[in-house]
């Protein structure tokens, strides 16, 4: 595993740059934030995530370790490859991909080219308790934020694109809730989805015999 590169830029690209390193150039993936700040001639180093294909060996660059902590932990969503883990890297700061994570708000997501309603619901299910925050007291105010942006909508929008209709999502969220009065007052989007489709008894999976209104 290479864990980081340490050298001199001798090439940036569109979407890689080559370091340089002792007359071996290696290839890197990058977002262009990180490859803006590559010059040639000079020492850079990049921590890397290696991509083993049977076809390929593949490095991708980021500027801290933290961007490729989420990079590695976004990978973990099905679906989701390293291209588009790199995307969604390129339009957000990792600590806003965490509070989408923690949160649940799938809207993040769907800002990056690639990625619609029904894949940004599906990376919010999957990343649920995987990012935290690292902000200063960031649970807190996460949680608070949570609450005053109405989570029952949020969770809705995640069911509906996951294929539950609006009707059943809305009937299920308020059964799984009627027990958990806990969950409600903190107002974690991604807590209730998940206890919600736990209480669906699938945690994640479409079919829903426990919802009369199904059919």
């Amino acid at each position: 595993m290479i864990s980081f590169l340490r050298g001199t830029v001798a090439h940036v690209g569109l979407s890689t740059a080559v370091i340089d390193l002792n007359g071996a150039g290696m290839s890197v993936f990058a977002t262009p934030q990180t490859l803006s700040h590559l010059k040639v001639g000079t020492e850079a180093k990049l921590f890397t995530s290696m991509i083993v294909r049977e076809d390929s060996l593949t490095l991708f660059g980021f500027a801290d370790d933290d961007e490729r902590e989420v990079f590695d932990v976004l990978l973990s969503v099905s679906g989701v490859g390293p291209r588009l883990a790199l995307a969604v890297l390129a339009v957000h700061e990792p600590e806003a991909i965490r509070v989408a994570a923690h949160t649940g708000d799938g809207k993040t997501f769907t800002k990056v080219p690639g990625i619609g309603p029904k894949v940004a619901g599906r990376i919010v299910l999957e990343l649920a308790g995987k990012l935290v925050p690292h902000g200063t007291g960031s649970a807190a105010t996460v949680a608070k934020a949570a609450t005053n942006a109405e989570w029952k909508p949020q969770v809705v929008a995640a069911m509906t694109s996951l294929g539950w209709s609006e009707k059943d999502a809305t009937g299920s969220i308020d059964k799984a809730m009627a027990d958990s009065p806990e969950l409600v007052e903190a107002g974690n989007v991604a807590q209730i989805l998940r206890a919600t489709l736990r209480w669906l008894g699938q945690d994640g999976a479409r079919a829903g015999n426990r919802v009369g209104s199904r059919g």
